[in-house]
């Protein structure tokens, strides 16, 4: 897989790019990995919904194709988009995920914070008076019942740190993850984070974790690239 750094980059160019590349790519196209940061946006995803952007104000909205609801980048943000074929791969688009998400509890742990799953909230969480914390949350992921009903995401005691928002087309990934580091954290307040009101955001820097940007990106590129690759 190569590895693009693209530093600081709009998002909405990037976006278009990673479509063109999707749209381009043959069988034998090499699987990409970009990893950037981008000035402040709020990216709204399929399943958005208007009442969830709360006060953008000038910060510029940007319909996207990818799943999920409202989420915001800024600097500060490591966001990192695996361009992937997944047929050639030779996994499926859940397993993806947890890939995904793999990687940045990998990544978190090199610097001792413990990452968390929550039972029907994609993304990453942490315990905010425990970041550190190996015990198992109450509201991870368990085993359910063929049928049985999604349970409702309890976010108690829990900050939000990474968001994972995908797209595949013809068995090709786009879109990615997005991992806070040292944000300025105030534009969360002005929409409902993954459409989830009262929604707490974290970074690294305000659970006490002083990470320099290009250090993070460095860890969660390995990550993702040895989580990723078959």
């Amino acid at each position: 897989m190569q590895l693009r750094s693209l530093g600081r980059v709009d998002y909405r160019p990037t976006y278009e790019a990673m479509q063109a590349f999707t749209a381009a790519r043959g069988l034998d196209t090499p699987d990409e990995l970009w990893v950037c940061e981008h000035p402040p946006v709020f990216t709204q995803g399929l399943a958005g919904r208007e009442d969830h952007l709360l006060a953008p104000g000038d910060i510029e909205v940007v319909a996207t194709n990818r799943g999920g609801q409202v989420t915001y980048h800024g600097p500060g943000q490591v966001v990192a988009y695996p361009l992937i074929d997944l047929q050639r791969a030779g996994y499926y688009v859940k397993e993806y995920v947890y890939r995904i998400e793999d990687a940045v509890i990998r990544t978190l742990d090199r610097f001792g914070v413990t990452g968390h799953r929550v039972a029907g909230a994609p993304g990453i969480y942490v315990r905010l008076e425990d970041p550190g914390s190996h015990a198992r949350l109450p509201q991870a992921p368990a085993r359910r019942e063929p049928g049985s009903p999604a349970p409702e995401p309890d976010f108690k005691g829990l900050g939000k740190i990474a968001a994972l928002g995908i797209k595949v087309s013809r068995h090709c990934t786009y879109h990615g993850v997005a991992l806070n580091v040292a944000m300025d954290l105030q534009p969360f307040r002005r929409i409902n984070p993954c459409g989830y009101a009262g929604l707490e955001t974290v970074d690294l820097s305000t659970i006490g974790v002083p990470v320099a940007w290009d250090e993070a990106a460095r860890v969660l590129s390995e990550q993702l690239i040895a989580r990723l690759t078959p």
